[in-house]
């Protein structure tokens, strides 16, 4: 059943534009898959699904077109073309996006391992980034930053 469902939801990208866990989804639930938000999430984990841009500044997924496919360069990519800045206090960061990419940008963050970083929980246009301590935090903060203005 879980190699049908990954099956489908690999044509689904392929074929729509699907930008959104709830969209995904629906979508499977139209093809008779009973899953749950959590489900889907692992699946797209699973899968190394991305978000890759489309027109009118929305974002999709997208399965990676191969294993060695530089995937640092697509978070770095998700990272500069969501987050719009970033404060910390103590040794939590929130990092503001733009709506709907706080996941995708909470996922690169969690991918890239950074150093210092324990853990990340995302809304829709806001992650906290939970850092070991207020210097790990003010350092991560700038490197966001960065993101935000572009570099």
């Amino acid at each position: 059943m879980k190699r049908n469902r990954h099956e489908a939801i690999l044509s689904l990208v392929e074929k729509e534009e699907l930008g959104t866990q709830e969209e995904l989804m629906c979508r499977l639930h139209e093809l008779g898959y009973n899953v749950t938000q959590a489900t889907v999430s692992r699946d797209i984990k699973a899968l190394k699904l991305v978000k890759s841009p489309v027109e009118n500044g929305r974002y999709k997924y997208s399965a990676a077109k191969n294993e060695n496919e530089d995937m640092s360069q697509k978070f770095f990519s998700i990272l500069t073309h969501s987050v719009t800045g970033a404060d910390y206090a103590g040794n939590m960061v929130v990092v503001k996006c733009i709506s709907g990419m706080a996941g995708a940008a909470c996922e690169a963050i969690d991918n890239l391992v950074e150093k210092g970083v324990v853990g990340t929980l995302a809304g829709d246009n806001t992650f906290f980034v939970l850092c070991r301590d207020e210097k790990s935090a003010g350092d991560f903060c700038e490197k966001i930053k960065r993101f935000a203005d572009g570099n």
